[in-house]
């Protein structure tokens, strides 16, 4: 079915290229009759100019199947013009008989080649076309029989094959660049789909990133808590392994829900967690919010940042304190996460979630930035410009 609009493209293409060869045979045809019935076109060169001309449209055919595939077939083309030349000459290369045998070679030939190269072909075939028509004139067809000098003749033989060479190839050259147009789009929207495809499994692993680094993290975190309790106080050990339970569920909870492209971090819920998680692991933690309700698609893209900057507080620091403060005013909304771990963390060592993060505020019109300040801390620093899109 994809193709299917290619494919009439190309039968389209394809017919339009014929038609010359349709037109071609009605015009050697009646004249053909006209000069047999009169006497003027022997059979003895008619036959054989015939058969000329059902090989050149054989061959003709296969080149236009060619050029259509991207190919330029020059010994097929080579092969074509001999026939036409002998087709061509038999019949007299009357301009609107059998001389349209030339011009309708140079219709196909002058297909996928350079300008420069058509310019040459076309003196080339109207050199061959007035030469055939001067010779043929002892037959006395075409122009030859009106009641025309010689010269008049060959000066109107001279304007019709210069019209026809000069008018013909270009007209052909305009659809084959349109079926080439119609070929590019359907590449296009095929690299599109394939695009889309591959930011989507981008998207899905970030958001498996997302939420099983940082739940594996509070996880990591609590059970080694658990474990150095387990001997000094049996209860709040219990009172851990029980919000690692809690963090299991959640976390099967949320996979399954991006599984299914229903998930939605809610950031009041997401600031009471990593706060627990953090103190949990002996960080001070501070949150300061805004006064007022967060502008709509705000609390989401942040919520993301909360936890991608705590999972690498977790992770990647030794830190003692977490500062997380919201702010934001009519134009912006503003979220920074500032910790006192950078002094235990690598420059190139920050983890694949952040810049998943910053692709993630890209798409919403925000930028991030991560990086050590001068007095030894590591500050998380994301903007996004209200109101957001979508």
């Amino acid at each position: 079915m994809a193709m299917e609009p290619v494919e009439r493209a190309r039968r389209t293409t394809w017919k339009i290229l014929v038609f010359n060869l349709v037109a071609m045979w009605l015009l050697i045809l009646m004249m053909t009759v006209g000069a047999v019935g009169e006497g003027k076109l022997g059979w003895w060169r008619a036959a054989p100019a015939f058969a000329a001309a059902v090989c050149f449209t054989w061959v003709s055919l296969r080149v236009i199947n060619a050029v259509l595939d991207r190919r330029y077939p020059t010994r097929q083309v080579v092969v074509a013009a001999v026939f036409a030349v002998v087709a061509a000459g038999l019949g007299g290369a009357e301009p609107f008989g059998w001389g349209w045998v030339l011009v309708c070679w140079l219709s196909i030939a002058s297909l996928e080649i350079p300008r420069r190269t058509v310019v040459l072909l076309q003196v080339g075939t109207w050199l061959a076309g007035v030469s055939l028509s001067a010779l043929g004139g002892e037959a006395g067809v075409g122009a030859w029989s009106l009641d025309l000098s010689v010269d008049q003749a060959l000066v109107l033989n001279m304007v019709s094959y210069a019209v026809f060479c000069a008018l013909v190839p270009p007209s052909n050259r305009v659809w084959i660049w349109i079926w080439t147009l119609a070929v590019e789009a359907h590449k296009g929207r095929e690299a599109h789909t394939r695009l889309a495809l591959a930011e989507e499994r981008l998207r899905f692993a970030r958001d498996l990133h997302d939420l099983v680094g940082h739940q594996l993290s509070a996880i990591a975190v609590k059970t080694e808590l658990a474990v150095r309790l387990s001997d000094v106080d049996a209860a709040r050990a219990k009172a851990e392994m029980t919000e690692v339970n809690r963090l299991t569920r959640q976390a099967l909870k949320e996979l399954r829900q991006a599984v299914r492209g229903y998930r939605e971090l809610d950031l009041p819920a997401e600031l009471n967690s990593v706060k627990g998680v953090l103190e949990a692991a002996g960080v001070r933690c501070e949150v300061h919010l805004p006064y007022r309700e967060l502008p709509d698609g705000v609390a989401p893209v942040f919520a993301y940042a909360v936890r991608e900057a705590v999972t690498n507080v977790l992770k990647h620091s030794a830190a003692t304190f977490c500062d997380i403060t919201l702010r934001f005013t009519a134009q912006e909304a503003e979220l920074t996460v500032r910790n006192d771990g950078a002094v235990r963390r690598g420059a190139d060592d920050l983890g694949s979630g952040l810049a998943g993060l910053a692709e993630r505020l890209a798409v919403v019109g925000g930028v991030m930035t991560a990086r050590p300040t001068a007095d030894g801390e590591f500050l998380l620093n994301a903007v996004v410009s209200l109101p957001i899109d979508g």
